[in-house]
């Protein structure tokens, strides 16, 4: 399992602790679910994003945006499907990663 980080610098929105704790806690389940097996994680000018894979070469599964400049409307959360579609979006992280709660979703091939 490789882990792909881009470090923040001054002006990049990035994930706090305890997001990545979330992040992360989401992560390794489906891990050992055999589900899922790299990310990447990227903080960005207006967004953070938190991508996983199925395998490293391939493009992400999905992947967990946060934009500060959407929390007032529609959330500042988002997860995202293969294609871009918005999977789930809210005002806070943890709801939102319940999208992949055990018995609520499958990964289909």
């Amino acid at each position: 399992m490789d882990a792909h980080v881009v470090g923040p610098a001054s002006g990049t929105v990035f994930f706090e602790r305890r997001e990545l704790d979330q992040l992360l806690r989401v992560y390794g389940r489906m891990v050992a679910a055999g589900e899922w097996r790299d990310y990447a994680i990227a903080g960005l000018k207006d967004h953070a994003v938190f991508s996983v894979f199925r395998h490293a070469s391939e493009s992400p599964l999905y992947w967990i945006e946060k934009r500060p400049d959407l929390a007032r409307r529609q959330g500042a959360w988002a997860v995202f499907g293969r294609g871009g579609h918005v999977l789930k979006r809210g005002h806070e992280l943890g709801p939102v990663l319940k999208l992949f709660d055990k018995g609520r979703f499958k990964v289909v091939d």
